[in-house]
């Protein structure tokens, strides 16, 4: 019995980047294809099968512990980005500034899907989502810097709102204009007994 549910969400990639240098920027190149291995991105810095643990994980691990890299890639959705843009009184909230991996539009509440789910595209190439990627002054820093006055408020805006991050279960390439389709846990909410 499959494990694995496929949903009638059918999400198209409307952009895809890379982040080639962190130390100088965080902020991402647009690209019109990407290839994909196991690694994550090709020429993605946050790529590799391992990273060192950042402060995300501090409650597992002392920082720089080098840990499985379930945050290859960042998945943002174009709906949820025209809402911070708006709370952010901007006309548009450019994927480069936030060091997006790639842009879906056609899933609701995109952030808040369940970790395990799975984006399949068509010619089956497929990432995991691992969980909710929080919002970080870091990021509203890109935007401060290319917007002046709205990347203050970045981090309350952006607040449920900033996509997940994923890695790779099958690797293949992307690009723009391809559609994947939403596969979730066949599993019920977890609710722990109260004692």
């Amino acid at each position: 019995m499959p494990a694995l549910i496929p949903t009638d969400y059918i999400a198209t990639i409307t952009w895809l980047g890379v982040t080639s240098d962190r130390d100088s920027t965080m902020r991402s190149e647009a690209r019109d294809a990407v290839d994909v291995t196991y690694d994550g991105f090709v020429g993605e810095v946050r790529s590799g099968l391992m990273r060192a643990s950042c402060p995300r994980v501090t409650n597992q691990y002392p920082q720089g512990t080098e840990i499985r890299n379930s945050r290859q890639i960042s998945v943002l959705s174009a709906e949820e980005l025209a809402e911070v843009a708006t709370a952010l009184v901007l006309d548009v909230l450019d994927p480069a500034w936030l060091g997006a991996s790639m842009i879906i539009e056609g899933i609701p509440d995109f952030t808040h899907v369940p970790p395990s789910a799975r984006l399949l595209s068509e010619n089956g190439t497929c990432l995991v989502i691992d969980m909710e990627n929080r919002p970080c002054n870091i990021t509203g820093r890109e935007v401060e810097r290319a917007m002046p006055g709205h990347g203050i408020g970045y981090k309350q805006a952006a607040r449920g709102k900033r996509g997940v991050t994923a890695w790779v279960e099958h690797a293949g390439a992307l690009k723009i204009g391809d559609q994947m389709r939403l596969f979730v846990p066949d599993q019920p909410a977890w609710k722990p007994a109260q004692g």
